[in-house]
């Protein structure tokens, strides 16, 4: 199978291009921000006919869409740049799903925990729970979905969350360093939720795409947790222990978007369908850390 994969040079994109090398299937990596030493095709997924034209050119039975606009407090502030997370998040999908269409192909789209978030909850969100976004990004990435069900495309939608990785910006680089350089932190634990180790999420992918199956599914690592915890044992992991780590309340860190307070995700449905196996968070926490100190 020729497979597209967008947003290669992010998070979730370099994690694909290292799982792909166990895969028979042949891959291409596009992404609009070009990295020297990396071997990306440059990919407008706003160009509607670009698309097309790159399907065609190669033969493209599946793309795999990592791309995003993620910065969520700048969409709630910022005109401009909300216009552009509805370009990205919300439009190119459907250019994709379109071209996909046209061909009979899959579109495997990655979404997010913030289509929840409303409504209080205790349970772990079903993949048939309607979304309730509190903010722009959410709203966009839910529009998303919408538009790609509303093609007639053959589709797989992926909902993640708490997304990190050895790759660019993440909350586990970010503590890493932070609690390595201060003597002290505070880090909300009102937010629950779960880790995800984009490297587990790409090993999942390939395992969808051996046999893709329509339809909305959830995947993050295994467990709960809170951004407190979470930051407690990526400084134990890391042996940063001179760190001293208090816990606090979201209202002390006010933010212009209102953040799901409980977004764990219900994994049944995944496991179900493709035999997917889903680490501990903890487990795989450490496998990234250790990744990171061996880079």
């Amino acid at each position: 199978m020729n497979i597209l994969v967008t947003g290669a040079n992010g998070q979730l994109g370099n994690e694909m291009r290292i799982v792909s090398r166990n895969s028979t299937d042949n891959y291409i990596f596009t992404d609009v921000n070009q990295v020297e030493g990396v071997q990306t095709t440059f990919l407008d997924i706003t160009d509607l006919e670009a698309i097309r034209a790159m399907v065609k050119e190669q033969k493209i039975e599946a793309i795999v869409n990592c791309a995003a606009w993620t910065n969520v407090d700048a969409c709630e502030t910022d005109p401009k740049l909300a216009a552009l997370a509805v370009k990205l998040n919300a439009d190119a999908p459907e250019n994709l799903a379109l071209a996909m269409k046209e061909v009979d192909g899959w579109l495997v789209q990655i979404s997010t925990d913030y289509v929840f978030g409303r409504e209080p909850y205790n349970v772990p969100c079903s993949p048939d729970q309607k979304g309730t976004p509190t903010g722009v990004y959410g709203l966009t990435k839910l529009h998303g979905e919408q538009k790609i069900m509303a093609s007639g495309c053959k589709y797989v939608i992926i909902r993640t969350a708490w997304l990190y990785s050895e790759f660019g910006k993440n909350f586990c680089k970010t503590m890493l360093n932070l609690t390595a350089t201060k003597p002290q932190l505070r880090v909300v634990f009102d937010q629950c939720g779960t880790p995800t180790y984009a490297l587990d999420l790409a090993n999942a992918i390939l395992t969808i795409l051996q046999n893709p199956q329509t339809g909305v599914f959830h995947y993050s690592n295994e467990g709960v947790t809170s951004w407190y915890d979470f930051t407690c044992m990526i400084a134990r992991i890391a042996g940063n222990n001179a760190c001293d780590i208090q816990p606090c309340y979201s209202s002390e860190f006010p933010s212009p978007v209102k953040r799901p307070a409980y977004s764990v995700l219900d994994k049944k449905t995944i496991k179900d369908t493709f035999g997917v196996k889903v680490p501990y968070w903890v487990d795989s926490l450490e496998i990234c850390i250790n990744n990171i100190k061996n880079r």
